[in-house]
């Protein structure tokens, strides 16, 4: 059990790693634009403090941890040269605070905002019948 857990400690932190390598791989003109777009999603979702599904609902809530960022990430790395990743990774190495991307979670509050204001149309139509 306790190899299990280490296994998954070891695939986050590279997880953690991959997504400041993007973070950095953005900002390189090497980068094609539609590449540069998916980026700004992963990492703006990743570095989000707001997750879109919250973690104390049970299974879905790590749900997008465990699929969408790693599934993001393998989907941009297909699309960055190969040495632009490697410059990036080497910054990465060196990082030593993590930034938080705020406009991420202002875009995540906006939706469970919308989410909650239809679910309350929907109640009070409800109510009303």
């Amino acid at each position: 059990m306790s190899n299990i857990l280490e296994r998954l400690k070891h695939k986050a932190k590279h997880l953690k790693a991959e997504v400041m390598a993007l973070y950095f791989a953005y900002r390189d003109p090497r980068v094609p634009w539609y590449a540069k777009l998916l980026i700004v999603i992963v990492v703006g979702y990743a570095l989000s403090p707001i997750d879109l599904i919250p973690d104390v609902i049970p299974v879905l809530g790590y749900l997008d941890d465990l699929v969408l960022i790693p599934l993001g990430i393998a989907m941009v790395l297909k699309m960055i040269p190969g040495p632009v990743m490697e410059e990036a990774r080497m910054k990465e190495s060196t990082l030593t605070t993590k930034p938080k991307n705020w406009f991420a979670a202002a875009i995540i509050i906006v939706i469970w905002t919308i989410i909650f204001g239809l679910v309350l149309l929907n109640v009070a139509s409800w109510i009303r019948k």
